[in-house]
């Protein structure tokens, strides 16, 4: 199902993110009960499921790392949002990135190089991809920001869910490495930095544009699940030989 934006008269929110997340809550409120993610937190979560996402999310993360760049070489950024755009490609690339490499030497693998991107993948980037370079500068703020705030709340769910069930489970060190990293404060930061600048991008635009903007939250909100989903299901491509 398709997620669409609330009409304006039913949301009144200061903040144009803060609108975004409210028309969102049902899909979150689903996308923290994922089993994918759940499984994680209790140590029930199969290692080739894991791996299977580690592989696809490094994919994911070259586009990404990709679009925030050529977000921070769009003439309607300023300097600053320039700057701030490509400290936040470069973390993608080695912040996040660098926590998959440690997982491919521990695995002995080569890493993502050689994977192909499966459905679900192809899917998300081509359309991150598709809004960054033919939309607007606001509109390619918004179809990255779910990947950020998504990612720091589920991250913060799973942390509080962990404290919860204490030494009651088991579950693989690279779990935990993964919680700590999308937990943390310096992701936070990153986040609210990345928050405060679509809202500040936001701030001048008229509703038709809100709108638009809104609709690629919502629509990479879904592709967020959709992912998880991907990696719970072990999806391949059909053999069609």
């Amino acid at each position: 199902s398709i997620y669409l934006p609330a009409q304006p008269y039913l949301i009144t929110c200061t903040m144009a993110t803060e609108r975004f997340w409210k028309s969102a809550q049902s899909l979150i409120s689903k996308t923290e009960k994922h089993e994918f993610l759940s499984s994680m937190v209790d140590g029930s979560l199969c290692e080739e499921n894991f791996k299977y996402y580690v592989i696809q999310d490094a994919i994911y993360l070259t586009d990404f790392a990709d679009c925030l760049r050529r977000l921070g070489n769009d003439p309607a950024a300023t300097k600053a949002q320039k700057d701030r755009l490509h400290d936040l490609a470069k973390g993608a690339e080695e912040d996040e990135k660098e926590l998959h490499r440690s997982f491919f030497t521990k695995w002995g693998i080569d890493g993502a190089a050689d994977a192909k991107p499966m459905p679900q993948t192809l899917l998300y980037t081509s359309y991150m991809l598709r809004v960054v370079t033919t939309r607007p500068f606001a509109e390619g703020l918004a179809v990255l920001l779910p990947c950020f705030w998504v990612y720091m709340h589920v991250g913060q769910c799973m942390l509080k869910l962990r404290d919860e069930l204490g030494d009651s489970v088991k579950r693989s060190p690279k779990f935990d490495a993964w919680i700590d990293l999308y937990a943390s404060e310096q992701f936070e930061k990153e986040v609210t930095d990345y928050i405060a600048m679509v809202d500040d991008v936001a701030k001048d635009l008229d509703e038709e544009a809100i709108f638009k903007m809104e609709e690629h939250f919502l629509m990479s909100c879904e592709l967020e699940y959709c992912f998880w989903n991907q990696a719970q299901e072990l999806t391949k491509w059909p053999n069609l030989e």
